[in-house]
């Protein structure tokens, strides 16, 4: 039987927000199976509790944000991409702003955090989403779609007219029940262009932002001086990305991801055209884990069993 994950034991970090600026404390708690991921404000008066669901999603400007009754905790993308990674089920987060810490830019910090803290079976069957046929959402700005697989595919494409970007490849595919989500995906840093750095600080956005905490790009170049990690990292980011925003859901999937020029706002949207057709996947657990489509090769991610 898979079962469903949470932590060993407590473990906290300090860093900045990369939108606020702030700077922030996080600690990590274990929780009790069916707990999903609660995020805590435990910087206000009377601290808020905050689960993550699709509903609970109220922005998407550059970063994927929960809000309820006017309290509101940012960036939530890139830890949920570690807990995805890492099949973390059940988990307390307490923040002492309004921001997730960006760290370096990637998840790799919050894997390396988690993995520090330890990570516990519960003995309850771990819960998934089974995508059952396809949901598809589309705008003018991308589209994104969830599909029948047996196993968790992810597929993503970009295209920015940048020369630094285009000299990468800007497509990339991945079977997470076959690869390691921390080898290939986890290091790839979030990335930004000089010329929208006033822009974006006019609307109090990116006040954190950094060669330290992200892939910054002038008009023809990568400015930072170690290069890129990866050949191919700015899709490999926005597929980090995709991955924390379906994490949302609450649940890992069994199906296929695929998305061009997706973002955050498509992605919760995604997952409320999915909810909206309940007939198009199904809560499911894996009682028999030689025979499951996915399983957990100890703390790397997902792997074939």
């Amino acid at each position: 039987m898979l079962e469903q994950r949470t932590l060993q034991r407590t473990v906290s970090t300090v860093g900045i927000g990369l939108h606020s600026g702030q700077k922030v404390g996080l600690t990590l708690h274990p929780a009790a199976p069916n707990t999903g991921i609660v995020y805590r404000r435990v910087d206000l008066e009377n601290p808020v509790d905050i689960v993550c669901k699709p509903e609970m999603v109220g922005e998407t400007i550059l970063s994927t944000t929960l809000l309820q009754d006017g309290v509101r905790v940012q960036t939530i993308e890139h830890i949920m991409s570690a807990f995805a990674g890492l099949g973390v089920d059940n988990a307390y987060v307490d923040l002492t702003a309004s921001e997730i810490p960006v760290m370096d830019g990637s998840a790799a910090p919050f894997i390396y955090l988690i993995q520090s803290a330890g990570i516990e079976s519960q003995g309850v069957p771990k819960r998934f989403v089974r995508i059952k046929k396809t949901v598809r959402f589309e705008n003018n700005y991308g589209w994104a779609e969830l599909t029948p697989y047996d196993g968790f595919k992810v597929s993503f494409e970009i295209d920015f007219d940048h020369p630094a970007v285009k000299s990468t490849n800007q497509t990339f595919s991945i079977d997470l029940s076959k690869a390691s989500y921390s080898r290939e995906i986890s290091r790839a840093r979030t990335f930004g262009f000089m010329r929208d750095v006033e822009m974006l600080r006019s609307k109090n956005l990116g006040l954190g932002g950094s060669l330290g905490n992200a892939v910054v790009l002038d008009e023809y170049r990568v400015l930072n001086k170690d290069g890129l990690r990866y050949q191919d990292e700015f899709v490999k980011h926005k597929m980090l990305d995709a991955i924390g925003d379906l994490y949302v859901l609450g649940h890992s999937i069994i199906g296929g991801y695929h998305g061009h020029k997706s973002g955050h706002a498509i992605n919760n949207l995604l997952l409320r055209e999915l909810i909206a057709q309940p007939d198009a996947w199904e809560l499911t657990t894996m009682e028999e884990e030689k025979e499951s489509s996915v399983s957990y090769a100890g703390e790397l991610g997902y792997a074939t069993a």
